[in-house]
Order: structure tokens, then sequence, then C-alpha cells
């Protein structure tokens, strides 16, 4: 399955590749940031996109990985071999797949999903650019199965262990993707309102499994013990995940004197999302306006980029404070291009990308609320597969939006299609 999952994407890559115009190497500009600041890293050069003005503009972990490669192979390295890298990521993700629905289902539904994975096209889509949610995948993905296999550990070493790893995992998920940083407490509040409310021993009335680790209060409730358990798992995972996140945190204080938790970027595409002619799409114009605005403030300052984020940030919360209506509306519209059965995008509005899209997306996201259906009785952990859907629809409700950024946790939302396809288990026990 793996074999057929790389098979696919690099052949995709290689059709992607060969659908750009000549001396085109990119079709997204997230792209060539990224490349330009893996030369920066693979030539020892400082950590900035262009110019001094743009040091904290993205996320290191994907140009680093990138300038390993560029290391190797030089400058002129051809981007197709990027796109290999991403393809191997995208590999590796739907082992990621298989790892996370083996710990919530059974093995049936868990090779389902991961045959899912290795032929959704978003998720190949995903696998053949140069972007950093190809890295993210596999890492996310690998931190949700780390955290079910914690909280089935009934041993508190090996359960603090799995804590450690998960929090490991999604720190280097975040140095991808800065979005991600608020996942944990995020689903940490969720899941105390979902925790399971059984235990998972033979019930003697209805004979259905219970987890054994979960006691109860009087009422049926999760007692204060599990809760506690909860917590302390997602505890142990914050701390580690700020502990890979503190090197990018201190080099950034060295920068501005300032903490600064993920980039510079944040004003920039809070506006994007919430200004008087906000779309739901992500137009940049209004960006070189704001920098002139602010050089002319302060030409003599160093800190140029910061003021002009938090310049930035300011605007959007203003216009959005004056004009709340509007911002629902807008909500609206980013749900729904979040969502979109068909492309947003005119350029691939074409008949057979309709198609393809429609015929893929469709049954697998009916039959995914279908298998989330289904394993509401035993909510938590399984809740952990679908909670990244509703986190990054969350954030981008308020962010700009595109079927792109619903690629992702489409991965995980695969698992509860397979499910209701197999008809699989109740989320499984301890093992």
């Amino acid at each position: 399955m793996l074999a057929l999952a790389l098979t696919l994407r690099l052949v995709a890559a290689l059709w992607w590749q060969s659908r750009l115009g000549p001396g085109q190497q990119f079709y997204f500009g997230d792209s060539d940031a990224y490349w330009v600041l893996a030369k920066q890293i693979a030539h020892g050069q400082p950590f900035q996109y262009g110019s001094p003005d743009a040091r904290i503009f993205r996320m290191p972990g994907y140009p680093a990985l990138l300038s390993a490669m560029l290391w190797l192979f030089g400058d002129e390295m051809p981007v197709i071999y990027a796109r290999s890298l991403s393809a191997l990521l995208g590999t590796a993700a739907v082992a990621a797949v298989y790892a996370l629905a083996a710990t919530l289902f059974d093995r049936r539904t868990a090779l389902l999903a991961a045959l899912a994975a290795a032929c959704y096209p978003g998720a190949i889509a995903m696998s053949i650019v140069v972007l950093s949610e190809a890295p993210f995948c596999p890492l996310y993905l690998a931190q949700l199965a780390a955290w079910v296999k914690g909280w089935h550990c009934d041993d508190a070493r090996r359960r603090l262990a799995w804590a450690v790893a998960s929090g490991l995992l999604g720190g280097l998920a975040t140095l991808m993707r800065p979005d991600w940083l608020l996942f944990v407490p995020f689903a940490a509040v969720i899941g105390l309102f979902i925790l399971p409310r059984t235990s998972r021993r033979r019930h003697p009335e209805d004979g259905l499994p219970r987890p054994s680790h979960v006691s109860l209060d009087g009422l049926g409730r999760p007692s204060s013990g599990t809760r506690l358990r909860h917590v302390k798992l997602a505890l142990v995972m914050s701390l580690a995940l700020a502990a890979v996140m503190t090197p990018w945190w201190w080099r950034n204080f060295g920068v501005y004197g300032r903490f600064i938790p993920t980039t510079l970027q944040v004003g920039a595409s809070l506006y994007d999302g919430l200004n008087p002619r906000a779309t739901g799409a992500s137009d940049m114009s209004f960006f070189a306006e704001f920098v002139e605005r602010e050089s002319r403030a302060a030409p003599a300052a160093n800190d140029l980029e910061y003021r002009v984020d938090r310049r930035l940030w300011r605007a959007a919360m203003e216009w959005a404070a004056d004009h709340p209506g509007r911002v629902v509306s807008l909500a609206a519209s980013k749900f729904l291009r979040l969502w979109n059965i068909v492309p947003n995008d005119p350029q691939h509005r074409s008949g057979w990308m309709r198609v393809i899209t429609g015929a893929t997306f469709l049954p697998a996201i009916v039959l995914a609320l279908l298998g989330i259906w289904r394993s509401r009785r035993d909510a938590w952990p399984a809740a952990l597969a679908c909670l990244p859907a509703v986190y990054l629809t969350s954030l981008h409700l308020i962010f700009v939006s595109s079927i792109r950024y619903r690629e992702p946790p489409m991965l995980g939302l695969l698992i509860f299609a397979a499910a209701a396809i197999t008809r699989g288990n109740q989320p499984s026990s301890a093992r």
C-alpha cells in the first residue's frame, strides 16, 4: 500500500511539474519563500526573506528540511527533487493514518483508511507541492496516534513517555505550520466535555466493552481521577511542545526583544481575512501600503516588520469590532470556501477537476460524518481524529479560507469514513 501511495505521488509530481510554464518553478507564492529561506540556511546566511525586514516571515521547519537537500545537491537542484521529498512525506502520512486508525478502530478499518489516504486526490495534491503541508501531515497524525496510545496506557511511565512523544511531534508540526500551536489546549478542553462516561469492562446488562481505566462517580460521569489523567496528559504534551519551540522563541526574542510565538505574518493574515474588501479569499495587495506607512512613520527604526504586523493586527480587530455583521457573513463565505464540493479557483474549475473533486470529496465527507455519528458513544479519544477539522475550520472562519486548508484534516476524517464502511468496532481499548 505504501508503494502504491509513493508511486501515485511521484507520477503526480512529474505531471504537475510538466504543467508549469517554461522557467516557472512553483505555482504557489509560498513555495518561493520556502525555497529562498532554505537557501539562506544552506549557505549559513541570516534566516530572512529578501531583507532584514522579513526575519520572522515563515516558520523554520520546512525550510530546514529543504536546506538539507540544497546542501547535498546545490542551489541548482531541480524542483522535482523537492516534490519527490513531498511525495515521501505524503507516503509517511499514509502510514501515520494507518497507525492512528489502528489505535482507534480495528486493523481492517486501518487498512481501508490507509488505502483511502493513499488514493485520495487531495492528499496526493498536498504530497507534490513545495509547501509545509507535506511534512506537517505525517507529524500531526503521529502526534495524535501517540496521544491515543498515552490515553489507553495504564502504566504511568509509559503513559508519560507517550505524552512526551506526542508533545515533541506536536512541536515539530508547529515548526512546519504555525496555526497548529494551540491545538493541544483546544483538544484538551473539548475532551473534558466528551470523556468516556462508562467503563470498558463488559457491562452485565448490555455486554458492551468499556475502557478499564475510566472510573465514574455515582452519577455515571467521568470521575475526578479520569479528568485529572486527561489534564496531566495535556499538560505534559504542552510542556514537551514548548521545549521544541523554545529555540525559535529565543531566536525571535533576540531579533526584536519581544516574545513572538510563531511569525510576524499573523497580522497580515488576520487583515487579509478581516478588512473592508475581504471576500474570504486571499488578496495581499494591501500589504505594500501598510509597509509604506510604517516606513514613513519611523524610517530609522529597525523593527519595521514588527510594527507592520502590529498595525495590521489592530486594523483588522478595529474593523471587525465596527462591522460584526460583515464578520459573520464573511465567516459563512469562508466556511463554504473551505468545504466546497468543487474548486473555488476559476482556473481549477474545468470539467474534469470538478468531477474528480466532487466525486471523491462528497462521499468521503458523508461517510466521515456517518462514522463520527456511530462513534459518538465512545467519543474520546476517537474525537482526536476529527478535532483537527474542527480546530482548523474555526481558525479559517477568521483568516482566509481555501480548499487547500482542509486537506490535512481530511486525512483524519478518512479514518471515520473507513469505519463507516467496515462498520468497525467501537474505538478500541488499551493495547
